[in-house]
């Protein structure tokens, strides 16, 4: 039996009750390395305010609370029912809430609803300040602190709806539309100028409508992943929004929580009384709490830098300085909002709401330069072409008119003069729902994506996730279930294995609040060891604990028993192995075991203790498995056959990282990230590694940050999947950055996409959704890229070749209907391409120049027709202008069906927006509505029919161009088919993935291997600078 197992049998716990005789000016006992001999315990509440600490030389004794740490322990195994633990909101939230300002009047729609100021640049005065921390603030004193220092969260204020409404008239191509409009009344056409007011009107409200609806649906789901925090109001804990915090509020900051604002730490959480010495330290330095309050608190460690008492908690301050290690914190410090705390648990005074803070500050000087993404540089530059292209046809029609003679305004009612040759062209050439369709669908589509438990923080991650061709995917709850289980544990010979689960309990997180999942998983599996459980209510008492970091891979803790000072250690076996002197038969037993566990695709742990002053001694392993999610390698297979690659990044050794890819069938090029990073690779054969292994293991945080940018180098758009804090670095290099379902706050505020659903699926089927809107889009653009050369095409050849045209009035409703016609495009069963998609602006143009060409000729040739003795396509009676209309009006309207593509069914929606529209263009044509004269459009030679001078036109020649323009639609979409078929033209446009660039990678390789160092010259006492090899990490850390 293992020694420490028959001192255990062999003794029997010494009560001794001793009343805390601590006076609270009397100091806290530490360790050599400066931490605190006790540790919170935030699953105790009424253990708060005791003393754990003791002098190093005293026989510890235990009070009545001390044996609670481990009963409660206990208790929580015996009685932990798995499931999600409810919300904890308390009546403080909805109080916060009443004290948020009224909404103005539903007849003020300009009026904003909050008058709370934003925040930004506010220093709180100094007597907000001076909060009593057991204490806190009251209701009272909330409403006129936010109304100065706004709401404590950085998403922009809530738009005023009508200035957004008034937002969907500004733009180059409606302010083009809106000059037609002035243009219109200034020739006194009131019904031109009526209906351009009617599209202006049409696209804004729709526009606004749709924004307004998808934004709802997305923004009740941000609810759920609202950031909280635990704060001292009116003498109690309570837990609330972190957007109701204000200056001055009284915060707890635990392990496991991202601090909700900039805060001043004050003392530990079990150590109430050093709220009377934080007190003092500000008092004796008050340029300190200004500070503060300003946000301009140097928090870098600088040599000679005086900490007061010991470290209260360690933040990962990652995504602000790059730092990979926890930041360690003592009274008077700042905590700076966003950062997450990884050990100790401590009171803490909110001194900036979160736009006043070092990470709000820094926000607010981007925002002006907002940027508008790459969806918004396409948009421009089909606008502007098209603008171009419409001058271009405007010159060209003037050029026909001047030879022929044409008056600049008159005849009035006449449409064949140059200002009506302008405006119609003005009216037909700029797609005036272009901006607001394209627009609105990408808002559907979010609220789409919300449906699917996919929150998308700005509509351009649509785009860029649509065009994602490799998927940087971490294991755990991704890849697998994220339900750990260890199975039977290895002990060393001579090891009881009741004694080694409960020493890899005691080096556990005790917090049962905020358990980390192996911890948890440790702790619960003592279920099937009450032997176990028995050993840890034998008067137990907690020194010191020290939770994983990355660089020595384990979990201490510092543990006492009468009088008998344990150190327990659990984690990766190599890391624990190192730390014990035992022999190598031993040592290499061991490590075959945890070869042999992760060749099975278990992740081993390994345990060992240290008994006073004797040697570590290995005590053995946990196999820990985390099972494959049923439907991931299914799902593997379907974003293969999407044209995504999916990498597997994992913290996990190489052998469990391999045979996990063998479960899923990822492939089994896995590396050691060292090899990556540190394998002295460089240049173009570290590009390569990066870019044909199908996953890394043992990767830290900045690796991933290395990958992405690897592979951003060779052309591929990334996602990245991330959960922690220390992945906020990665999320946001990345092309979109995928917070998975868990994920801490500021993992959530660092990504693209916020999931809230499990899995790999979840997020497969976000690109195929994605994909889906992009096709929309692009469909639309096509379509309305074609309508515009179309009639520009027919028209000014008309104008120049048979000087007429088609009424001003007639064009503008045309224009009315193509926008009617697609205001439900938004919502069609789009397809989605089996590769990453690009916008491949070439071949759009392409496409639409030969559909807009076809177009023309099809109306040319029914106009060519009506030149005939018999009237071609007339049967009995009609009129030109309205035969024109009707024909133009439904091959234009039913382009869509083309340009969508006939991979899916269209949907209700479009085909009934569609219908109707074709309904009313052929009243307009049977009724003959604004048809004009007759002698606007002469037959000459005339024939044998007559038009009729009220443009009636008869229903047989209504059903003729009906089927004729079903004929063309049909021809079109035979061209469209073939065009789409062209190899050449199908990868036209396309950006190309896996490019490289050898010599200049090689550079670059070599040059991150390179120094600048500065010396100075013992001779003369020059300085000077020259280059050397950098040194390696290993070499540093000698």
């Amino acid at each position: 039996m293992a020694p420490g197992v028959r001192s255990l049998a062999s003794t029997r716990l010494r009560h001794r009750e001793e009343p805390s005789t601590r006076h609270p000016s009397m100091p806290i006992s530490h360790t050599s390395d400066g931490f605190p001999i006790t540790r919170a315990i935030g699953s105790i509440p009424h253990l708060h305010h005791v003393d754990f600490s003791a002098s190093a030389d005293t026989d510890f004794s235990l009070r009545s609370g001390l044996n609670e740490e481990y009963s409660n322990l206990v208790r929580y195994i015996s009685t932990y029912r798995d499931g999600r633990r409810k919300s904890t909101i308390s009546i403080g939230s909805q109080a916060a809430d009443e004290d948020e300002e009224k909404a103005p009047p539903k007849w003020k729609f300009w009026a904003k609803k909050s008058t709370a100021s934003d925040g930004t640049g506010f220093i709180p005065p100094e007597e907000w300040l001076n909060t009593e921390m057991k204490q806190g603030l009251n209701d009272a004193d909330l409403a006129p602190r936010r109304k100065k220092a706004g709401w404590n969260e950085l998403t922009s204020e809530k738009e005023n709806l009508f200035l957004k409404f008034l937002g969907f008239f500004r733009g180059p191509i409606l302010y083009v539309m809106e000059i037609a409009m002035l243009l219109a009344a200034g020739l006194r056409d009131w019904i031109d100028f009526g209906v351009i007011i009617g599209i202006l009107m049409l696209n804004a409200i729709v526009g606004w409508y749709q924004e307004k609806q998808a934004a709802d649906v997305v923004a009740s789901l941000k609810g759920d992943i609202a950031m909280k925090a635990i704060v001292v109001r009116g003498g109690q804990e309570i837990e609330i929004k972190a957007r109701e915090l204000v200056p001055g509020d009284i915060i707890i900051v635990e392990e496991g929580n991202v601090v909700a604002a900039d805060a001043s730490l004050i003392c530990d959480y079990n150590n109430p009384e050093g709220f009377e010495e934080w007190k003092r330290l500000r008092d004796e330095d008050p340029d300190q709490t200004k500070e503060h309050a300003k946000g301009e608190h140097d928090d870098d460690d600088e040599e000679g830098e005086k900490h007061h008492g010991h470290p209260i908690v360690a933040c990962d301050q990652s995504s602000i300085t790059g730092e990979s290690l926890a930041v360690d914190k003592y009274m008077g410090d700042t905590l700076f909002y966003t950062t997450g705390c990884k050990r100790g648990k401590g009171y803490a005074l909110v001194t900036a709401a979160a736009r006043g803070s070092f990470v709000g500050r820094t926000a607010t000087l981007v925002q002006g330069a907002k940027d508008q993404g790459h969806f918004k540089a396409i948009m421009n530059n089909i606008g502007t072409s098209l603008l171009v292209l419409v001058v271009a046809w405007i010159i060209a029609a003037w050029i026909g008119g001047f030879f022929r003679g044409l008056k600049i305004a008159t005849p009035e009612w006449s449409s064949v003069n140059l200002l009506h040759y302008c405006l119609i062209l003005l009216i037909i050439g700029v797609p005036v729902g272009l901006p607001v369709v394209t627009t609105t669908t990408l808002a559907v589509g979010a609220a789409y994506l919300a449906k699917e438990k996919a929150i998308v923080q700005k509509l351009t991650a649509i785009e860029s996730l649509a065009g994602v061709d490799i998927l940087c995917s971490d294991k755990t709850g991704t890849l697998t279930a994220n339900q750990l289980s260890i199975r039977e544990p290895y002990t060393a010979e001579g090891v009881d294995v009741n004694w080694m689960m409960a020493v890899a309990a005691l080096a556990s997180s005790h917090n049962t609040k905020n358990l980390d999942p192996i911890d948890k998983v440790t702790i619960l599996t003592l279920k099937r060891y009450p032997k176990a459980r028995d050993i840890l209510q034998e008067g137990w008492t907690t020194k010191k604990f020290t939770p994983f970091d990355p660089v020595s891979k384990r979990i201490t803790a510092e543990v006492v028993k009468e009088g008998v000072t344990y150190i327990c250690a659990k984690g990766a076996p190599k890391a624990v192995l190192n730390l014990t002197t035992c022999s190598e038969e031993t040592a290499k037993l061991f490590r075959d075991k945890a070869t042999d566990f992760a060749r099975r695709g278990f992740r081993s742990l390994g345990v060992a203790v240290k008994e006073g002053d004797k040697d570590w001694e290995i005590l053995g392993m946990l196999p820990m498995f985390d099972p494959p999610r049923e439907d991931t390698a299914q799902t593997i297979a379907e974003a293969q056959f999407l044209g995504l690659q999916v990498k597997m990044l994992t913290g996990d050794a190489i052998a469990i990282a391999k045979e996990t890819c063998k479960m899923l069938a990822l492939g089994t090029k896995v590396y050691n990230s060292e090899r990556l990073i540190h394998g002295g690779l460089s240049g173009s054969t570290q590009h390569d590694l990066c870019e044909r292994a199908d996953g890394f293991a043992e990767v830290f945080p900045e690796h991933k940050y290395q990958v992405v940018e690897m592979l951003q180098q060779r052309g591929h758009l990334t996602a990245m999947t991330g959960d922690g804090v220390n992945d906020a670095p990665s999320l946001k290099k990345s092309d979109c950055g995928i917070a998975v379902e868990g994920a801490s706050e500021a993992a959530q505020a660092a990504a693209d996409i916020v999931f809230l659903a499990p899995g790999l699926s979840t997020i497969v089927s976000a690109i195929k959704i994605a994909r889906q809107i992009f096709q929309r889009m692009k469909a639309y653009i096509q379509y309305r890229i074609a309508l515009c050369l179309h009639l520009e095409i027919y028209l000014v050849t008309s104008m120049i070749i048979i000087n007429e045209t088609i009424n001003a009035e007639l064009i503008v409703f045309l224009a009315l209907f193509a926008d009617l016609a697609t205001v439900a495009v938004a919502y069609d069963n789009a397809h989605y391409e089996a590769r990453p998609v690009e916008w491949q602006l070439p071949k759009i143009w392409i496409i639409s120049v030969v559909l807009g060409a076809l177009l023309a000729i099809g109306t040319w040739v029914i106009r060519g027709a009506m030149f005939l003795p018999n009237g071609g396509f007339v049967q009995n009676f009609g009129s030109v202008q309205e035969i024109l209309f009707l024909e133009v009006s439904l091959t234009e309207n039913w382009l869509i069906f083309v340009t969508r593509g006939a991979n899916t069914l269209p949907s209700w929606q479009l085909v009934g927006a569609i219908f109707g529209v074709d309904v009313l263009a052929t009243l307009f044509c049977i009724f003959g509505w604004l048809s004009g004269t007759p002698e606007e459009m002469p037959t000459s030679p005339s024939g044998t029919w007559v038009q009729r001078q009220d443009g009636w036109v008869d229903v047989p020649t209504v059903v003729i161009v009906w089927m004729y323009s079903i004929f063309v639609t049909i021809v079109i979409a035979i061209v469209y088919y073939l065009l789409n078929n062209i190899t050449y033209l199908n990868d036209l446009g396309r950006a190309k993935r896996s490019h490289q660039d050898t010599q200049m990678e090689n550079i670059l390789g070599h040059l991150s291997k390179l120094a600048v160092e500065h010396d100075i010259d013992s001779k003369t006492g020059n300085k000077r600078f020259f280059l050397a090899t950098k040194a390696s990490e290993a070499e540093v850390d000698e």
